[in-house]
């Protein structure tokens, strides 16, 4: 179906309010997932800190029943806070293993783990523990103490850095939702106003194409057309371009095969004439030779032709009488010259020395950059 352009510029409205409303819902929902994500996060940094704290009360209360059985006066309460205080670590450490699983604490709770079990064990198998003043005893239980002071400074020491990281991340996190929060928000209620911009974008786009098309033509490429497929108003108006690019083109085809009629016309005459002739530009590019100078320099077109006369291999001495009609933009008349060439004679490869004489003379064009140069080189100066 076809609409017409006041038509498609109310549909583009529509479709453009819509798209940013959509934009503004779904933005704001993924944001809010986002928030539940810091949110979760601090959860659990509280979980882990209320850990840490009540690891660190048992760890502070084994070295005090510890000190008391150092200095010979551990009772029976004792033991049994001891007891109790490893019971507790035990449980501490279990909740702690399932809060850092597959992290870099996990190996160290579990040694953790292990050094509490090995002293539970100690402390249920040891008959009147606070009674027994035997010195391995005493320091088989500083030792475990000792033990598991180590292991808390490590687990405190892994925490640090756990808790660093989380905070690094939630700072982050919260500082990319308050920016996003704040683009979105930009952005919705900027969205009317963005709607004016790009409902007169894709309205100016055929007549973009139109404007690059025209532009093409003008440096002359007429291999270029319009495509709308709409049968409105610019379609029509598209057609019509197409229709003159095709015209256009056609007397451009025409033009050049009677261009290249008339260079066919100049070969031959200048390979009739017992001369030697070479064609330039204003910029001094070679566009043609004739057969005569090619037979007498020994050389093939791919040597010359589309080169600046100044990069190719013809002789020193044509050279610079060129470059003096390209600077001066003049006639140049019996300028002598000389080079060697190159003969068979006697199947043998031969240079010759060439004396002679070179005129140039100037094609003027509408404007000095269509000018043309043609070089006659003889030995007889022209008169």
């Amino acid at each position: 179906m076809n609409f017409s352009l006041k038509r498609r510029i109310q549909v583009a409205f529509m479709c453009s309010f819509i798209i940013v409303l959509i934009m503004g819902l779904s933005s704001f929902y993924f944001l809010d997932k986002l928030n539940d994500d810091i949110q979760n996060k601090m959860a659990s940094l509280n979980v882990e800190s209320s850990l840490s704290d009540a690891l660190r009360t048992s760890t502070l209360d084994i070295l005090k029943i510890q000190r008391n059985f150092s200095n010979l006066k551990a009772t029976d309460s004792d033991v049994k806070r001891l007891q109790n205080t490893l019971s507790n670590l035990l449980a501490q450490l279990s909740r702690m293993s399932v809060v850092y699983k597959k992290s870099e604490m996990e190996e160290t709770i579990t040694q953790t783990v292990t050094i509490v079990k090995k002293f539970t064990d100690f402390v249920e198998k040891s008959d009147d523990l606070n009674q027994n003043k035997n010195p391995l005893v005493v320091d088989t239980i500083r030792g475990y103490s000792d033990d598991i002071l180590n292991s808390y400074s490590n687990i405190v020491d892994k925490k640090f850095n756990i808790v660093q990281e989380k905070e690094v991340q939630i700072r982050t996190r919260v500082k990319q939702t308050k920016n996003h929060m704040l683009w979105t928000l930009l952005l919705t209620a900027l969205g009317t106003l963005l709607i004016s911009l790009i409902i007169p974008q894709r309205v100016s786009l055929p007549f973009r194409k139109i404007s690059e098309a025209i532009r093409e033509l003008q440096e002359c490429n007429f291999d270029v057309s319009i495509y709308y497929k709409q049968d409105d108003e610019i379609g029509a108006l598209s057609k019509d371009i197409n229709k003159m690019i095709r015209n256009l083109k056609r007397f451009e085809e025409l033009r050049a095969d009677r261009i290249s009629v008339e260079l066919r016309k100049f070969d031959i005459l200048a390979n009739l004439v017992k001369k030697n002739v070479i064609v330039s530009d204003a910029e001094g590019g070679l566009v043609y030779l004739n057969n005569s100078l090619y037979s007498l320099l020994n050389i093939k077109s791919d040597d010359v032709l589309q080169k600046n006369i100044k990069e190719t291999i013809l002789p020193e001495s044509v050279k610079n009488v060129y470059e003096i009609a390209l600077k001066r933009k003049t006639k140049i008349e019996n300028e002598e010259v000389e080079f060697l060439t190159k003969k068979i004679i006697d199947d043998e490869l031969k240079e010759q020395e060439f004396k002679g004489f070179a005129n140039i003379i100037p094609i003027r064009g509408k404007e000095s950059a269509l000018d043309y140069y043609i070089m006659i080189i003889s030995k007889e100066m022209f008169t």
